[in-house]
C-alpha cells in the first residue's frame, strides 16, 4: 500500500490528496500506520474457512480447544468450557463459515441462542474467544486493547489447593502458596469434614452423599457439633496462614438456606474473603436473605450465562462479588459487560477459571480491561505440563501469584503442537478435519416474518 492509497483509505479523495492535505502526514506517519496492521491479513476481507478441535492435557482431562482457520492463513483459538462436549462447538461450524471473525459481536449475537448456563455455553463462547484472537492478530493488537484498554499490567490469581481433612496439613499447604508468592487463597470447608463424625449431621438416609438434588430439597441439617468442627478447622488454618492473607471458602455441601446461614455466622469471626455458592445461583431471594444474615461477602456466578443471568442478583444487591467463568458467561466482551454492570451496582468481579492456557489468557485480557476486577482462579498451578502446551509467552505463566498481560496480538499465545501430541490417545488427532459439520442446516431465526410477495410466514 503506497501513501496515496493509504490516504484514500483514510477517507481523503483524489482532489484532497493532490492539494494540501498530504502535508498533514509525513512518510514516517504513513509507514507507522502501515506497521500497525498485519500485512499478512486484510481484516475487512478476512473469512472463516474451517473449524477444528483438539483435546488438551493428560488422559481424562476434558478440555477441548477449537481452531478457526481463515482465507488469509491466520488462525484463532478458543476453548470449550471444562467438562463440556466438543459437539457444542462443532454444531455451530456451518453457521460461522464465511463470516468475518473481526465482526465478533455480530457473530456472537448470531450464535448466542445456542448457549446456556454452565457447560451448555461452551461452544458459543469458544467461538467468541477464537474470533477475538483472530481480530487481534488481523489488526496487530492485543485483545485487551480492543476491549477498551487495560487497567492493570498483571492479573492476580489464587490457586486451587488440594483439600485435606487435617487442618494442620491444609494450613501448611496454603502457607506454601503464600511462600510461593500468592497473595490470595481459597479452600474448601464442607460436608466432607463431617461425614465420618457422629452427631454432626441430621439428614434423610442416603441424602448426605447425593450431588444431584438442589440445596432446599435435601433435608440435610448441621448440628452444633458440626458447626464446632468447621470453626476449629478454620481457626487452625488461620493460625498457620495468618490474618493478613485473604482466604475464600467454597464447597460447603447441599445444605438448605437456614443451615447455610448458621454456617456463615459461625465462620464470620475468621474474616474470610467470601462464601462461594452456598446455595444455587438461581435462588436470588435466598441470596438476599443470606447476605443480610452474615458479615462475610457473598459470591456466586460461575455457572451463569450472559449478563441477563446476573441482573436479578445485581438489582437486588444479593451478592457482594460476582464470579463469572468467562467460558460460560459469554466470552471476553460479555464478561467485561458483566463486570461493568456489577460495578454500577457496587459489586466487585472475581473470575472463575478452570481451563487450559487458552481460557486463562482469554480471562487475563478481560480482567485487564475490567475496572472492578478483584482476582482470578487457576486450577492447574501444580501441573508441570500446563505451561508446556503454549508458546510465545513468558514462562512460568504464573509468577509470584500474578499472570502478566500479554502485549502481542490477539490472545498472545500459540499452541505447542509437540507438547499437546504427547498427551493424545491413539485414536485422537491433532486438529483433525471436521467436514461432516460443514453443511448442517437449520432455520435458526427466533422470530417470524412475512414474505414480500404474500402472507405466508417463514417459521
Amino acid at each position: 500500500m503506497n501513501r496515496r492509497q493509504m490516504l484514500k483509505r483514510m477517507g481523503f479523495g483524489a482532489g484532497a490528496v493532490a492539494t494540501g492535505v498530504p502535508a498533514l502526514f509525513s512518510d514516517a506517519d504513513v509507514q507507522a500506520a502501515q506497521g500497525r496492521v498485519n500485512r499478512a491479513s486484510e481484516p475487512s476481507l478476512l473469512k472463516i474457512t474451517d473449524m477444528r478441535i483438539v483435546r488438551m492435557g493428560p488422559k481424562g482431562w476434558r478440555r477441548y480447544v477449537i481452531r478457526l482457520d481463515t482465507n488469509q492463513g491466520i488462525h484463532g483459538y478458543g476453548e470449550v468450557r471444562d467438562g463440556a462436549s466438543p459437539t457444542y462447538a462443532l454444531m455451530l461450524k456451518s453457521r460461522i463459515l464465511g463470516e468475518n471473525p473481526c465482526n465478533v459481536d455480530k457473530i456472537f449475537r448470531k450464535i448466542k441462542q445456542f448457549g446456556g448456563h454452565a457447560r451448555q455455553a461452551g461452544g458459543v463462547v469458544s467461538i467468541e474467544m477464537a474470533c477475538w484472537d483472530l481480530a487481534g492478530k488481523a489488526w496487530g493488537v492485543p485483545c485487551y486493547q480492543m476491549l477498551g484498554g487495560k487497567f492493570r499490567d498483571r492479573i492476580r490469581v489464587y490457586t486451587d489447593t488440594p483439600w485435606s481433612k487435617d487442618p494442620e496439613v491444609m494450613g501448611k499447604r496454603l502457607k506454601e502458596r503464600v511462600d510461593r508468592g500468592f497473595t490470595f487463597l481459597k479452600m474448601d470447608v464442607g460436608i466432607n469434614l463431617l461425614k465420618e463424625i457422629p452427631g454432626t449431621l441430621t439428614a434423610p438416609e442416603g441424602m448426605v452423599n447425593t450431588h444431584n438434588i438442589m440445596h432446599p430439597f435435601t433435608g440435610i441439617r448441621i448440628t452444633d457439633k458440626g458447626l464446632a468442627v468447621f470453626k476449629d478447622y478454620v481457626a487452625t488454618i488461620r493460625d498457620i496462614v495468618g490474618w493478613e492473607i485473604p482466604i475464600a471458602v467454597d464447597h460447603f455441601g447441599h445444605f438448605p438456606l437456614e443451615d447455610c446461614i448458621k454456617i456463615a455466622q459461625a465462620l464470620d469471626p475468621f474474616n474470610l474473603a467470601w462464601y462461594e455458592d452456598m446455595v444455587p445461583w438461581q435462588l436470588t431471594d435466598q441470596y438476599v436473605k443470606l447476605r443480610q444474615s452474615c458479615n462475610t461477602p457473598i459470591l456466586t456466578g460461575e455457572d451463569i450465562y450472559l449478563k441477563e443471568g446476573f441482573m436479578p442478583l445485581f438489582e437486588k444487591k444479593a451478592i457482594a462479588i460476582c464470579h463469572p467463568d468467562l467460558a460460560t458467561s459469554g466470552g471476553l466482551l460479555e464478561t467485561k459487560k458483566i463486570g461493568d454492570l456489577a460495578m454500577e451496582h457496587g459489586i466487585a468481579m472475581a473470575l472463575h477459571m478452570a481451563g487450559s492456557p487458552v481460557t486463562l489468557y482469554s480471562s487475563v485480557h478481560c480482567a485487564a480491561a475490567t475496572d472492578n476486577f478483584l482476582v482470578m482462579e487457576h486450577h492447574n498451578i501444580d501441573d508441570e505440563w500446563y505451561d508446556t502446551v503454549v508458546d510465545g509467552i513468558e514462562k512460568p505463566l504464573v509468577q509470584d501469584g500474578y499472570v502478566k498481560v500479554p502485549e502481542s496480538p490477539g490472545l498472545g499465545i500459540e499452541l505447542n503442537e509437540e507438547a499437546i501430541r504427547e498427551h493424545l490417545e491413539k485414536e485422537e488427532e491433532y486438529f483433525a478435519p471436521t467436514p461432516e459439520w460443514d453443511e448442517e442446516k437449520s432455520w435458526d431465526r427466533l422470530w417470524s416474518r412475512k414474505k414480500s410477495s404474500g402472507f405466508i410466514k417463514n417459521v
